[in-house]
């Protein structure tokens, strides 16, 4: 016998998809449980990262009234980097120094405790240090969970999974399988305290702009990955990140730390970052399967959001921003199913997949989709490239008496020698159908 609703709808997990999620709800006037296993929400969360503010803006349009933002970012620089430097490119706009903002540095513990803040502002009730265990299943319909401690078991009309890479939940339902390591990188970041001046004058910014590197190449040691640093208020928050799968394979046994570590003393990173104090250590992974590892996300009476149904972009790392905009669209399709009156079945909730498919999420995984077989299946990006084009620079800006087109032809005789015709063209190809 199937027990009365006592929600509309559960949020399993304080993240940027659950509370993007919650709050949507609640500010709908839908009666919200949300359940975090944290002491708080945020305080599995030391790491820095990026918030675009369109996807905020879409659930909350006055956020930077009083969210806890460290700088708007003014900047981005790519770098290729071998063993001693890097190749790269830098954006910089004042159009960017002009409010609204489009990008923010955030540390994650404090936004949040602010996020979930705002959901419970909204009307939703909030229980932390609980874990779920189970859903509770009647029949192929999904009616409620079953937590730990006091919560007992709980009833609702939906079930929203936002509770992380690999989702317990959605595996121990069958929903779907256990994540594959080539599917998921393993990333470790630092925050390092500096002091606000020391960082305007590196950085060569004024009192709230701010800067963001992404850099890839021999940094990785031959393995998938990037590396990254990001600019806040009174700290630096730097990290790398690899495929699990390649770290269980390293020839090296290279460690996540390790990584890190020569990231932090390659000669163009050690300068920029000279004199931090680390503050904080974090590793998590993250999805990074694609578009083709993204799960089914919706079923009779539940819906995964955020990382547990693989959405971050493989390109710009929004990971954070795919999350509050799948949380956003989960809910919009619930408080929809509600006004007309409609049960929480597959068929009513594939609306949610319908409005992914819409959104640029799918579009953007969709477009990237072979990205990481291509770069998973070919080091020669990693390690080949990025040393032979950094030669070629050098020898470009070198001055010593060899005329330029004598130089330009050594330097396609090193890409020859070391690729090979055929080998050029081949990653020529690889790269197109990379980012076509």
């Amino acid at each position: 016998m199937k027990k009365p609703s006592q929600f509309d709808a559960i949020v399993v997990g304080a993240g940027p998809s659950g509370n993007a999620c919650a709050y949507t709800l609640a500010k709908a006037g839908l009666k919200v449980l949300q359940i975090e296993r944290g002491e708080y929400p945020g305080s599995k969360n030391v790491q820095g990262a990026i918030l675009y503010s369109d996807a905020l803006e879409k659930i909350i349009p006055d956020f930077r009234e009083d969210a806890p933002l460290e700088r708007h970012i003014i900047e981005q620089r790519v770098w290729v980097l071998d063993d001693n430097s890097f190749v790269g490119t830098h954006y910089r706009s004042d159009d960017y120094n002009k409010p609204p903002y489009n990008r923010y540095t955030i540390i994650r513990a404090q936004f949040d405790k602010w996020f979930s803040s705002k959901v419970r502002e909204a009307g939703a009730l909030l229980i932390c240090e609980t874990t779920v265990n189970h859903l509770i299943m009647d029949g192929d319909q999904v009616v409620g969970v079953q937590c730990d401690r006091e919560a007992g078991d709980v009833y609702a009309d939906v079930v929203i999974m936002a509770d992380g890479v690999n989702s317990t939940l959605a595996r121990k339902a069958g929903f779907h399988g256990e994540i594959k390591d080539s599917n998921v990188a393993l990333a470790v970041k630092e925050i390092l305290f500096m002091p606000e001046d020391t960082i305007r004058q590196r950085f060569n910014i004024g009192e709230e702009e701010g800067v963001v590197i992404e850099m890839v190449g021999k940094i990785t040691d031959g393995m998938m990955g990037t590396g990254f640093l990001y600019t806040n208020k009174e700290s630096l928050t730097i990290g790398i990140g690899c495929m699990l799968s390649d770290f269980k394979g390293s020839v090296n046994r290279t460690s996540p730390y390790a990584l890190l570590e020569k990231l932090k003393q390659h000669p163009s990173i050690a300068p920029l970052i000279q004199g931090g104090e680390m503050k904080e250590y974090a590793a998590h992974l993250i999805p990074e399967g694609g578009f083709y590892a993204v799960p089914k996300v919706y079923g009779n009476g539940w819906m995964i959001v955020g990382d547990s149904g693989g959405f971050v972009n493989a390109v710009h790392r929004e990971g954070s921003n795919l999350a509050m905009t799948t949380g956003r669209l989960a809910a919009e399709t619930v408080i929809a199913a509600k006004a007309a009156g409609k049960p929480m079945s597959e068929a009513v909730l594939k609306a949610y997949k319908t409005e992914l498919d819409k959104s640029f999420v799918m579009k953007d995984l969709h477009k990237y989709r072979d990205m990481p077989e291509v770069f998973h299946k070919n080091n020669q990006f990693f390690t080949t490239y990025p040393e032979l084009v950094s030669r070629a620079a050098h020898k470009m800006f070198t001055v010593d008496g060899v005329d330029k087109k004598t130089k330009e032809r050594e330097i396609f005789s090193s890409f020859r020698t070391s690729r090979s015709l055929t080998g050029l063209v081949g990653d020529a190809v690889k790269l197109w159908r990379a980012f076509r």
